[in-house]
C-alpha cells in the first residue's frame, strides 16, 4: 500500500467515506502502471467512490465548482482534496488504450472520468437507442382516426397528453412516458396496445415488466382494471400478467448473458428504478425492430445502483422527441392534500419552504382525527393529509395510531393467532389473500434504516405496539425478500406474511401470479427481514392506502426532495407526515439528488 501513502497518511483519509475498495483500485492501477502524480490516485479512488454512490462517472467540472455537494462530503473533508484535479485528468495514464480501466470523455458539458464498465454501459445505451431511431417504423395509415376512437376530445381545448403519448409511441420504436401518480400512464399504454393489436396484420408478442415483484403485481392489477373499463370491441388481446425484469431477461447470479427476446412490444413500468447496467441489458435483449415503451416518474428516486437513466433520458436531447410528460392527475385534484404536497415538494422554485410550511400548518394532528370512540368498521371520513410531531417512537400515543392504521388487518389476523383458550385457526388461500391485501392498507415508510426513527428501531416498536413478535417466526410477521432467490422464484422486494397454513403449520404466504398465494416454509427463507416499516427506497413500485412517512429528527444526506416526493406519492388515499424537527423536513425538501452521467446531454 505504499503507493497510497499520500491518501492514507492524510487526516482526510481517516474521516471520509472512501472505502477500502476505492483505495485498493487506486493502488492496483498504480501497481500495474505507476504514476508520479499523486492526484492520479485521488482521481481513481474518487471515480470508484462515485460509482458506489450511484454516479455513472466522476464529473470533473462539477468537482471543480461543487465538490462537497457532488461527493456528499462536509466542507472540512472537501478542503483536503487537491486543487486542479480536473487538470490532472489530462495526464492520467490509466485512460490510455481501448482496454484501459478508466475512460476520460470531454464534450461541451465538460470532462467526465468513468470506470470502463460504466462507460461501456452508457455507450451501449446510446448505440442501441440510435439504432432504434434510425429504423423505419410501421405507422397505421388511419392513425388519427384510430386515436379519435380511443380518446374523447377535451372540453377545455387543452392538449390531450395521453393521446399525444399514444400517438408518439405508435410512430416510434422507443418511447418514454413520464408522469406522477394518477396521470394515466397505464391507461395510455393499454389504449396504445389496443391500437397496435388492432392494426397489426399478425398476432403480436407483448411483454409487461417492472424492476420489482411488488411493482409487477401492481402493474398487473392496473392493466386488468384498465382493460375492464374499455369497450369489449377495443380491448387488446394481450397478456395482463407482468413479470420482473430479472425474470424477463432470465438473469441470475450465475449467468449474466442476455439473449434477445422473441417479442414485438415490451412495456416496462417504474423505469426510474432501472440502473445503468440493467438498462443496457434491457436494450440488448429487446430486438431493435420491437417497440419499447418505458413508463415512470422522472421525479422519483433514481435506482439504488449506479445511474439515473430515466431522469437523464427524459431531460436530455437523446430522446427529446420521443418523451411525453403527463401532467394532469386523475387521482389528486386541486383540492387533494396529497397532490398539493407533491406539487409543493417538487416545485421548480428557489425556495419551496413557505409553501410547505403553509401545508403543514393546515394539516390536522393525526391522532386527534382518529375516530377511536367509534366502531372499527365505521366509515368515518378522514382528512387525506395529517401531521404527527411526536418526539420519539417510544411515545405510547404512537401505538394508538399504529393499531388504528392496521385495524382491519389485525381484525382478520386475530382468528389465526393462538390464544390461552384456543389454538390458531388454519388459514386458507383466500384468507391469506385477504390478509395480504389488508396489510397493505397501511404502511410505515422511513427515510433511513438506522437511528431512533429508522426502519430497524421502528419495526421493533411496531411489533411491541401490536402485541406481536414474541418469537422469531409468528403469525402475522410480514417479511420482505432482500435478495433474489431463483430456486424459490422470489425476487428482492417481494413481501409475504407468516401465517398458519391450511394444515395449521406456520408458513409464509406470498402473492402468486394467478391471484392466489404460494406457501413457503420459513426455514427456506434465509434473506428476509421484518417489514412493518421499510425505507422509501424499498417502497418504490408499491402503493398503500395510507402511508405514515417518517422524517428523521437529525439531518441526513439521504433525505432529499426526491425521497420525500417518492414517499408521499406512495399514498393513494391518506398521508401522515411525522416530522419531530420541522427544519430537517424543510432542508430535505430543498436538497436535490445530484447524479453524474452522460445520458442527459
Amino acid at each position: 500500500m505504499q503507493a497510497l501513502l499520500p491518501l492514507l497518511q492524510s487526516p482526510w483519509a481517516q474521516s471520509t467515506p472512501l472505502t477500502g475498495l476505492d483505495k485498493s483500485l487506486a493502488n492496483l492501477l498504480n501497481t500495474k502502471q505507476p504514476s508520479d502524480d499523486p492526484r492520479h490516485l485521488w482521481l481513481a479512488a474518487l471515480t470508484s467512490h462515485q460509482w458506489g454512490r450511484g454516479h455513472a462517472c466522476l464529473d470533473l467540472a462539477t468537482l471543480q465548482t461543487q465538490a462537497a455537494e457532488l461527493l456528499g462530503w462536509t466542507d472540512e473533508q472537501t478542503a483536503a482534496v487537491p486543487s486542479k484535479l480536473h487538470e490532472a485528468a489530462a495526464t492520467l495514464q490509466w485512460t490510455q488504450g481501448d482496454a484501459s480501466p478508466l475512460v476520460l470523455t470531454e464534450d461541451k458539458q465538460g470532462a467526465r472520468l468513468y470506470l470502463r464498465r460504466a462507460w461501456t454501459a452508457e455507450q451501449n445505451i446510446r448505440r442501441n437507442i440510435a439504432q432504434r431511431l434510425a429504423l423505419p417504423c410501421e405507422v397505421p395509415a388511419d392513425l388519427q382516426q384510430r386515436l379519435d376512437e380511443l380518446f374523447t376530445p377535451t372540453n377545455d381545448g387543452a392538449p390531450d397528453m395521453q393521446r399525444l403519448a399514444c400517438e408518439v409511441a405508435a410512430q416510434n420504436r422507443i418511447t418514454l412516458i413520464t408522469g406522477g401518480p394518477g396521470t394515466g400512464k397505464t391507461t395510455t399504454v393499454v389504449k396504445l396496445l389496443s391500437l397496435l393489436v388492432r392494426t397489426s396484420p399478425r398476432e403480436l408478442q407483448i411483454h409487461l415488466a417492472t424492476p420489482t415483484g411488488k411493482a409487477a403485481a401492481r402493474l398487473t392489477e392496473s392493466i386488468s382494471n384498465a382493460l375492464t373499463k374499455m369497450p369489449a370491441d377495443k380491448r387488446p388481446n394481450m397478456p395482463s400478467q407482468a413479470q420482473t425484469l430479472h425474470r424477463l431477461l432470465q438473469t441470475n447470479s450465475r449467468a449474466n448473458q442476455v439473449h434477445q427476446l422473441a417479442t414485438d412490444v415490451v412495456v416496462v413500468d417504474e423505469a426510474s428504478m432501472i440502473d445503468l447496467e440493467m438498462m443496457a441489458r434491457l436494450l440488448q435483449a429487446v430486438p431493435p425492430t420491437a417497440r419499447l415503451i418505458l413508463l415512470g416518474d422522472k421525479d422519483q428516486l433514481a435506482s439504488v445502483e449506479a445511474g439515473a437513466v430515466m431522469s437523464q433520458l427524459c431531460t436530455g436531447s437523446l430522446l427529446k422527441a420521443q418523451t411525453v410528460t403527463l401532467t394532469h392527475s386523475h387521482r389528486f385534484d386541486a383540492k387533494s392534500g396529497i397532490g398539493q404536497w407533491a406539487r409543493a415538494v417538487n416545485a421548480d422554485v428557489a425556495d419551496n419552504t413557505p409553501a410547505l410550511k403553509a401545508l403543514w400548518n393546515a394539516a390536522p394532528d393525526w391522532l386527534a382525527t382518529l375516530p377511536l370512540q367509534q366502531s372499527i368498521d365505521g366509515d368515518t371520513p378522514e382528512p387525506d393529509v395529517t401531521r404527527l410531531q411526536l418526539a420519539s417512537a417510544s411515545d405510547p400515543k404512537l401505538a394508538v395510531g399504529l393499531r388504528y392504521g392496521w385495524r382491519n388487518w389485525l381484525a382478520l389476523l386475530d382468528a389465526h393467532r393462538p390464544s390461552k383458550t384456543a389454538p390458531a385457526a388454519p388459514c386458507s388461500d383466500a384468507q391469506a389473500v385477504a390478509l395480504l391485501n389488508a396489510f397493505t392498507e397501511f404502511c410505515v415508510l422511513c427515510a433511513v434504516r438506522e437511528g431512533p426513527l429508522g426502519v430497524t428501531q421502528l419495526n421493533t416498536q411496531v411489533e411491541h405496539a401490536l402485541g406481536l413478535g414474541q418469537s422469531a417466526w409468528y403469525a402475522g410477521r410480514p417479511v420482505m425478500v432482500t435478495r433474489n432467490d431463483y430456486a424459490l422464484d422470489l425476487m428482492n422486494g417481494d413481501i409475504g406474511l407468516c401465517l398458519p397454513g391450511p394444515d395449521g403449520v406456520l408458513r409464509v404466504a406470498f402473492p402468486a401470479v394467478d391471484g392466489g398465494v404460494r406457501w413457503v416454509m420459513p426455514s427456506r427463507l434465509d434473506s428476509v427481514e421484518t417489514v412493518f416499516a421499510m425505507t422509501v427506497h424499498k417502497s418504490q413500485g408499491s402503493e398503500f392506502a395510507h402511508v405514515l412517512l417518517v422524517i428523521p429528527a437529525q439531518e441526513s444526506p439521504v433525505l432529499t426532495r426526491e425521497l420525500v416526493y417518492t414517499g408521499l406519492t406512495r399514498a393513494k388515499k391518506r398521508l401522515t407526515l411525522w416530522a419531530p424537527q420541522l427544519g430537517v423536513l424543510w432542508n430535505g425538501c430543498a436538497r436535490r439528488v445530484l447524479r453524474s452521467g452522460g445520458l442527459g446531454d
